[in-house]
């Protein structure tokens, strides 16, 4: 078993009218969780811009707790407070200690496919920042404010495999999210991809001589490789060979 350890904020969210309420305002089921369950979700615009990515944690029938990333605690709880209207429920900021764990059953499920999220659990971490960093860009997890942010289409991540429902009801940014997954495609989509050196954020990407993407994330291997996410056009292949625009020519 590996431990990392992850920065987090935390808002409850419990009342009579919590289940109702949530499933109203974010993009997964979360009336399907039994207590001790959670799910990856978002927070949108009513265009379908991200908030906050959130991973919902149901405590018990009518009590919520919500982790968000680190800076995003205050702006989820005020944003959920402003829309609450006559739902009755408490939303208040808490905190807790929060760590990834691989390879081991504490926990619930989070935001990493082979990975779950344990709160106040006292594990020692086994794995440094850096080392889930790479680990994070290697298994092409989107993170808030590299991968994710408001300029891009929860699709464009991702996300809508595993953060978004297309069987519950209604919820801000619903319609643009279902009317892409149903009737179109998103025009960029997220990979892993091999560099020569670790670039800026967002440094173009070439294919042929033209732009087709721009670098979110990177980190260099104990073998010296370069490893990062960037989005990338659909249309250009996936084995198609890349250039930061810098080294162009």
């Amino acid at each position: 078993m590996e431990v990392a350890a992850r920065e987090r904020e935390f808002v409850r969210v419990a009342g009579p009218d919590a289940a109702d309420y949530l499933q109203r305002m974010v993009s997964n089921d979360v009336e399907a969780l039994g207590a001790g369950e959670a799910s990856p979700a978002l927070l949108l615009t009513a265009k379908a811009r991200v908030i906050a990515p959130l991973v919902v944690l149901r405590r018990a029938d009518d009590d919520f707790l919500l982790l968000t990333e680190p800076g995003q605690g205050e702006h989820v709880r005020t944003h959920l407070t402003r829309m609450r209207l006559r739902a009755e429920c408490e939303i208040e900021a808490e905190k807790h200690d929060s760590v990834l764990v691989f390879g081991g059953n504490d926990g619930f499920a989070t935001d990493w496919r082979d990975a779950r999220e344990a709160l106040d659990a006292g594990l020692e971490p086994t794995l440094s920042a850096e080392e889930l960093e790479l680990r994070r860009i290697e298994s092409a997890v989107p993170r808030w404010e590299r991968e994710i942010d408001d300029r891009i289409l929860p699709a464009e991540a991702g996300l809508d495999e595993t953060h978004v429902s297309f069987s519950k009801g209604c919820y801000p940014g619903q319609e643009p999210i279902a009317r892409l997954h149903f009737r179109g495609h998103p025009n960029r989509g997220l990979r892993v991809v091999e560099l020569d050196e670790v670039p800026e954020y967002d440094a173009p990407l070439l294919h042929d001589g033209r732009e087709v993407g721009r670098v979110t994330s990177a980190a260099r291997r104990e073998d010296g490789t370069v490893v990062a996410l960037a989005y990338v056009r659909t249309e250009v292949p996936d084995d198609a060979p890349l250039a930061l625009a810098a080294r162009a020519g």
